[in-house]
């Protein structure tokens, strides 16, 4: 079994090579003045089970390309088995046409991504699960919950808590979770009456007194997040923290939590930080490398990996 890491996150990589006892293969990945990118793999992989660990974040066309180059790269070495280990599928959240000549722009990376060569897929907490279907080749799903789940019960012993979706879509997420820890749950329904309008957060579930828990996959600039902070708070509630599995914070979104009502904002590492994030009062990352390292390790042992999560 061999490793692989792309530029996209590498603290991440080196974390799962460390659970799994490996050294990361030695491969070049780096650009030319123009920007074309060059990958060369220095060591045999010929026959070799091949990982690569690359998150199609920002900058999301660069990371994508790495991944498809290394996987050729790797191809072209005779890998016996290419498997891409996505912790962050960029492109997730256009996963249908919402609106007339609008591009599906999932299904088009997830046929790059198999037509490069690659046979399976790893990847977390999709935006949308049908996207599992939009590949050619077998894909593993996993989810954060478990490690969110234990960070919970340690931060919040005995509290009196309440998990929320911020959204009606999360709603089946925000179940789940509440199931794991036995809490009961509440919606916040998101309404704009017209363009232009602020948003009108409604809260389905009495939150007073609890300490609310809001649980999602991906949070980008962070307006919806802070706006439901605000509103659960006005209808009570002693404190609000978000759990998101994907923290991608576009523009002012950083800047944007610090100053918020948020007690905290808990991100899993499926996107490498930045400093503004690491030095964030109210901002927490959490790990998901042992879950990927376990999630590898029965892939190449041809075990159960939904087993990790029952």
């Amino acid at each position: 079994m061999k490793l692989v890491a792309g530029n996209s996150n590498l603290p991440l990589t080196e974390k799962i090579a460390k659970y799994l006892g490996l050294e990361l293969t030695d491969s070049i990945v780096r650009t030319f003045a123009d920007k074309e990118i060059y990958v060369e793999i220095k060591e045999n992989v010929r026959g070799d089970d091949v990982y690569i660990v690359q998150s199609t974040s920002y900058p999301t066309n660069d990371n994508l390309m790495e991944l498809l180059i290394i996987t050729d790269a790797l191809r072209r070495a005779s890998a016996r088995r290419i498997t891409a280990v996505m912790p962050y599928f960029g492109y997730a959240r256009q996963d249908r046409k919402p609106a007339p000549r609008a591009p599906i722009s999932a299904k088009l990376v997830a046929n790059l991504i198999t037509r490069a060569g690659v046979d399976r897929v790893l990847t977390m907490d999709l935006h949308a699960g049908q996207i599992q279907g939009f590949f050619d080749i077998p894909t593993d799903n996993l989810q954060a919950a478990p490690v969110m789940v234990r960070d919970i019960l340690e931060q919040f012993d005995n509290e009196k808590v309440m998990v929320v979706s911020p959204d009606v879509g999360g709603v089946v997420r925000a179940r789940s979770l509440a199931k794991r820890i036995n809490a009961p749950l509440a919606i916040v329904d998101k309404r704009r009456e017209k363009a232009g309008v602020s948003e009108v957060m409604n809260i389905i579930g009495d939150v007073s007194g609890y300490d609310c828990i809001m649980v999602d996959d991906i949070v980008d600039s962070g307006g919806t997040l802070c706006n439901a902070a605000d509103a659960m708070l006005a209808a009570g509630a002693k404190s609000v923290t978000a759990y998101i599995t994907h923290g991608v914070l576009s523009g002012g979104a950083v800047s944007r939590i610090v100053n918020s009502n948020l007690k905290n904002l808990v991100i899993t590492d499926s996107i490498g930080a930045n400093e503004a994030v690491l030095t964030a009062q109210n901002i927490r990352v959490i790990t998901i490398a042992e879950l990927f390292g376990e999630a590898i390790k029965r892939t190449a042992a041809e075990e159960s990996v939904s087993d990790l999560f029952n």
